[in-house]
């Protein structure tokens, strides 16, 4: 995505990434507004890193084509629960979370990703 500066030059936005500790697991999408945050991944065919919804307590895989792995996180970033969802669930409220990150299945198991880890956006 490119962003329009002055004289109608252009330079590419810093890439966000996802980032466990000092470690980055992947590019990172940060669904920003209500309407991002209810498109999501739909229409999709896959998914390239991951998608940062927040605030966000609960998520649905209505309409969407392939599996997700999940991370509900509370304010700090720490996950409190973790679940694998297959198309056209709906997941359980999470009381606690404050976001959820959302990737294509088995990538928190390949990342090591698991409850008690804490999450962060860090721009690229």
């Amino acid at each position: 995505m490119a962003t329009s500066l002055r004289s109608g030059s252009t330079c590419e936005a810093p890439v966000p990434w996802l980032v466990h500790g000092n470690r980055v697991l992947a590019s990172l999408e940060v669904a920003e507004g209500a309407a991002a945050r209810r498109r999501g991944l739909l229409g999709r065919d896959s998914l390239e890193g991951a998608l940062w919804l927040s605030p966000a307590r609960s998520v649905h895989t209505l309409g969407m084509r392939f599996p997700i792995d999940t991370a509900f996180c509370d304010r700090h970033g720490r996950v409190l629960r973790v679940a694998t969802m297959r198309p056209n669930r709906v997941s359980r409220v999470v009381r606690r979370a404050h976001s959820v990150v959302e990737a294509p299945a088995g990538a928190f198991g390949h990342w090591g990703v698991g409850v008690g880890d804490t999450l962060e956006v860090r721009n690229g």
